[in-house]
This record gives C-alpha cells, sequence and structure tokens, in this order.
C-alpha cells in the first residue's frame, strides 16, 4: 500500500511539462504511520546513522527521455526544542530551539538518470545518514538533537541548455509526506519506538529475544516482504557485542569492516543555502553517470 503525493503548491509560475505531471508514492506508507503514531524518533550520532524506516518511493509521471536529479534535505517542523516525559509517555516542548546547523542536501547517487530508469523500480535513500556533528565533514545530514524534522524529496529537471538559470524556478517539484516526520535523539526515549524498530527492522534481530514470552509487541506491517538494507554491518547487535568481549581479534576484524564499509561511499550529501536550492539545481554539472 502507498501513498501517492503531488507536487508542493509553489510559486506563480507555472512548472515545466517535465516536472509537472512527477507523482511519487511513499513506500511502507503503514510502517511510517505506526511510528508517526507513538511519535517517530530517528538516532543521530557523530559518526552518522542510517534512517530506518528508509525513505522510499516509486515515482510516476517522468518524461522517460529526460534527465532528473533525486535529492533530499531537512527542514525544521518549527523552532522548538523537546524533551520526553516519561510519566506521560509523550514530547513536550522545552524551550527555544537551537540555531539551525548549514543546511545539506543528500544525492541520490544514481543522480542523473533518465525518467524510463527511475519510474521502473523502488528508489531507496538507503545511503544517507544523520548526524549531530557540526565538524561533519563527510556528507552527512546535520540535525539538532531533540528538535522535529521533515524529510523532503526534490525532483530536478536536468536542463542543459545555455540560459537555463532562467528557468530554474520551473525545472524542480518538491515532495513531503507528513507521517515520515521525526524528532532527531541520541539515544530513543520512547520504549514503544524501540520495541517496534527492532520488530520490524530485518536486521536487529540480535536484539531479539528467543523466549515466546517476550513476543507481545504489536505486528510490524510492511508492504515489502524482504527490506534490501545494508543495516547489518552499521548496526550492533548483542551478539557482535559478546563476539567482541570474546575475542578482541575478532572485535577488531568488525571495526575495521564496519569502517570500510562506511567509508566506501564517497559522501552523497553536499552543501546548499536554503534560498538557493530553488534556483541552482537546474543545471547538472556532475557526471552523466553515477559514481557509487
Amino acid at each position: 500500500m502507498c501513498v501517492s503525493a503531488v507536487p508542493e503548491s509553489s510559486r506563480t509560475c507555472s512548472k515545466a511539462p517535465e516536472v509537472a505531471s512527477v507523482r511519487v508514492q511513499l513506500e511502507m506508507q503503514s510502517l511510517w504511520r505506526q511510528f508517526d503514531q507513538l511519535g517517530t524518533e530517528m538516532i543521530v550520532t557523530k559518526a552518522g546513522r542510517r534512517m530506518f524506516p528508509t525513505f522510499q518511493v516509486h515515482i510516476s509521471g517522468m518524461d522517460p527521455a529526460a534527465e532528473y536529479v533525486l535529492l533530499m534535505d531537512f527542514i525544521p517542523v518549527d523552532d522548538k526544542r523537546y524533551r520526553y516525559a516519561f510519566h506521560s509517555s509523550s514530547w513536550l516542548v522545552a524551550g527555544r530551539g537551537d540555531i539551525a546547523a548549514p543546511g545539506r542536501v543528500h544525492f541520490h547517487p544514481d543522480s542523473p538518470a533518465r525518467g524510463a530508469q527511475w519510474v521502473k523500480q523502488t528508489v531507496s535513500f538507503d545511503r544517507l545518514k544523520l548526524t549531530n556533528n557540526l565538524l561533519d565533514d563527510n556528507g552527512h545530514m546535520i540535525l539538532s538533537s531533540m528538535h522535529r524534522y521533515q524529510p523532503r524529496l526534490h525532483v530536478v529537471l536536468v536542463d542543459r541548455s545555455h540560459d537555463s538559470q532562467r528557468f530554474a524556478h520551473r525545472n524542480f517539484c518538491t515532495f513531503s509526506f507528513p507521517e515520515t516526520r521525526f524528532i532527531a535523539v541520541t539515544a530513543y526515549q520512547n520504549h514503544r519506538i524501540t520495541q517496534l524498530k527492532i520488530a520490524c527492522n530485518p536486521f536487529a534481530k540480535g536484539f531479539r529475544t528467543a523466549d515466546s514470552e517476550n513476543r507481545h509487541t504489536a505486528p510490524c506491517q510492511t508492504e515489502s516482504a524482504g527490506l534490501c538494507l545494508p543495516w547489518s554491518v552499521f548496526e550492533e547487535s548483542s551478539s557482535v557485542r559478546e563476539d567482541q568481549r570474546r575475542s578482541s581479534a575478532h572485535g577488531a576484524a568488525l571495526q575495521t569492516a564496519g569502517t570500510e564499509a562506511a567509508l566506501s561511499y564517497d559522501g552523497g550529501s553536499h552543501y546548499y543555502s536554503a534560498p538557493a536550492l530553488l534556483t541552482v539545481p537546474c543545471q547538472w554539472s556532475g557526471p552523466s553517470t553515477a559514481h557509487r
């Protein structure tokens, strides 16, 4: 089951026909809604942590021959800072939010690609990582802990004409889904969020117990039976930690493997100034083929 979104209503100017007809469907909608009902939390770390659920969409309405760039950013939902009240199991406003970190965007590694490629399969942003490190130089998305964020997807038409800057406002469209909002945290606050993530993340099996009496969490309703998400290298399970205690050599090998996997991706996010997002990305000056 998917939920479809049309481009966010915007300026009085019309959009280019190559982007005006684009529609985006959020994959795993019921899973996102389960988290949203509890108050979705996403872990941010200094080294960077991947999102779960992963932001995945299905796109339709693209011109098969036109080239598009897909990118994501995260905007604050409001200017407030939150705290979790354990006695009431709810989030409360704790004061004014921190000054927003420098804005970044994350380019999908397959960008740019023709519309025919984007529409034929699910588009997954599974390489995107969240960090609270203001000095991060790995291209991760910088967020402030205890603040609420809205992920956004931008579809940008690649315009190779010499005067493309004149039509920058016509060559992109933006999509957002309210159920994907979340609060950035350094550790999960709501234990029900922890239970749901363990139950639904296919790579979190190390946290699950074999005791049937502990199988009382709500069933996870995912649309996709198998999620191809490379979490096993990045999520430490209890079994991994036990192996590390037993053998320091084996632990070092695991750490090395995790580091190499983390460094295998050469960024994918770039700095931008928020006002410039609407005018700059109309012309793609990067490589014509994706570099993974």
